[in-house]
């Protein structure tokens, strides 16, 4: 099997027919996983009556199933190691569950397409257990007291079914343990799912390595309309800022500096009036050169040759490098040298779904598990394309599955040796994290999934923004978006006001002339 050919499969499972998911199952027992035992207090003799436990998460983020035989992940170096999924990972979920814990969980699950969706159906009422937001939303739901904190149990790494706490990178878990709302750690609330960064898709026969690393191509009038840029505040935001802090993020002083992380941290998650004002102005700007704002469609239009760069997550940065591919049509990935936000998409429990029910905690709980086991998480990856927080713990099977996608062939003459080590064991020199991958994979699909040292040492998390924060940058955004009136001039109240004046002439002459043909029977 060349390099290429593992590339393909590596492909998302996935139809070319938007929003139509397949499939997936798996009923493999990985060497040294153990299906006994189980993350919180209540037994099956305490309660053997059916859980009801109620999910939300992102539209086709979880592997759904029905794989055919060709379709099987053979990890060759690993006898006996094949995945190979049957059923749903949530039908798979429910049997482990039972056979686990000797209870019977019935899953309710259903999905939603942004974070502004899945809070406005908190907001009005829809009572979910267990949701997969960002990490600017679960920072939210953590300030408004929403959550339910993890229990203790979970946090046992001597259980051996405690899969998340048992291999969830530490580079992740730090990050998770650091970051805090009112003094609490996202951890005490979250568990991470899949993460990456954000940069920019680009043509490499049109567009150069060195204009893609950096913000200001999408406001480059070079490319006018042949960019696109994402349509949310936050994202957009942090693009438009990496735009306007661009020398100073650049100086050799600052990125010296031993506290380049924090001060970037720092610039990008501005929000006083007068860095709002600027943003705004930039974005407008940013709008009048893009081809669209977009959440989706900016794949299909990489894809098929509409623009010539894309404003995007790293795991619809792998799709759509994948989708290209198979048209032999090449495009390539670059994180701006300025700086870039590091993403997280995480677990959380809610606590008006919860309400102090133990038993549908432990199945939040062993839900948030069974995701984390290593076979599953090569499950979830392989089929949206995005990145899992699990390094896999005593497990090597997630980078077994890394090396199965990217690794070069032994014949390979134009090969790199591309180090993962700082997300699997916390050393990036460690020799047993290297993958050795063709050449074009610096800037390709490896990069998008696990960006080298030099681009997490200048990325940063969008922080949680209070109410008077949030209402100064969504009243800028809705001045960027649509019709910003505090712009117009007298004169341009004037001519509105002329042309208000002549329709409603208008109409009063036509509802007249309307009179006269009914009585006069025409």
């Amino acid at each position: 099997m060349t390099a290429e050919s593992k590339r393909k499969r590596c492909r998302p499972v996935r139809t070319a027919a938007a929003g139509l998911i397949l499939t997936t199952g798996l009923s493999l027992a990985l060497p040294g996983t153990v299906l006994t035992g189980g993350p919180a207090s209540v037994s099956a003799a305490e309660n053997s009556q059916k859980v009801t436990l109620r999910i939300a998460n992102w539209e086709e983020y979880i592997d759904e199933g029905d794989w055919d035989e060709e379709e099987a992940i053979d990890l060759d170096d690993r006898e006996g190691t094949t995945i190979l999924g049957e059923n749903s990972m949530v039908e798979d979920f429910e049997e482990w569950y039972r056979e686990t814990y000797g209870v019977d969980v019935e899953i309710e699950y259903s999905t939603f397409g942004t974070n502004e969706d899945l809070y406005n159906q908190l907001t009005l009422g829809n009572n979910f257990d267990l949701v997969c937001p960002s990490e600017y939303m679960f920072m939210k739901l953590i300030a408004e007291n929403r959550l339910q904190p993890l229990s203790e149990e979970f946090f046992d790494e001597q259980n051996e079914n405690n899969f998340y706490i048992r291999g969830v990178s530490d580079y992740i878990r730090n990050i998770f343990d650091t970051n805090t709302i009112n003094g609490e750690p996202w951890s005490k609330y979250a568990a991470g799912y899949m993460w990456g960064t954000t940069g920019i898709v680009y043509n490499p026969d049109v567009i150069s390595k060195e204009e893609a690393s950096h913000w200001a191509v999408l406001a480059d009038p070079k490319y006018k309309g042949q960019v696109t840029i994402k349509d949310n505040v936050r994202d957009s935001y942090f693009a438009a800022l990496g735009i306007l802090n661009e020398k100073e993020l650049l100086d050799p002083e600052f990125i010296q500096a031993p506290d380049r992380l924090e001060r970037i941290a720092e610039i990008m998650n501005r929000t006083d009036e007068e860095t709002v004002g600027k943003a705004e102005a930039m974005l407008k700007r940013m709008k009048e050169n893009a081809y669209s704002f977009e959440s989706d469609s900016g794949k299909a239009d990489m894809v098929t040759g509409k623009v010539l760069a894309n404003y995007q997550w790293s795991g619809d940065a792998v799709y759509t490098l994948d989708q290209a591919e198979i048209d032999d049509y090449y495009l390539a990935y670059a994180v701006p040298e300025e700086c870039t936000n590091v993403w997280f998409d995480g677990w959380v429990m809610l606590k008006d779904g919860i309400a102090g029910d133990a038993a549908k905690q432990q199945a939040a709980e062993a839900f948030m598990n069974f995701m984390s086991r290593p076979d599953n998480v090569v499950r979830n990856m392989y089929y949206i394309g995005y990145t899992s927080v699990i390094a896999g713990g005593d497990s090597d099977i997630i980078y077994a599955y890394a090396d199965w996608c990217y690794g070069a062939e032994d014949d390979a003459e134009d090969t790199i040796e591309y180090p993962v080590g700082f997300f699997f064991s916390g050393d990036n020199a460690d020799e047993d994290y290297i993958i050795t991958a063709e050449a074009d994979q610096a800037d390709r699909q490896l990069f998008a999934q696990y960006p080298p040292q030099d681009v997490l040492e200048r990325a940063v998390v969008m922080q949680y923004f209070d109410q008077e924060k949030n209402e100064r940058i969504n009243q800028m955004w809705v001045n960027v978006r649509c019709f910003d009136l505090a712009s117009l001039t007298w004169q341009d109240w004037a001519k509105i006001a002329a042309v208000v004046i002549v329709l409603a002439a208008s109409l009063v002459i036509y509802k007249k002339r309307d009179k006269i043909r009914i009585r006069s029977g025409a």
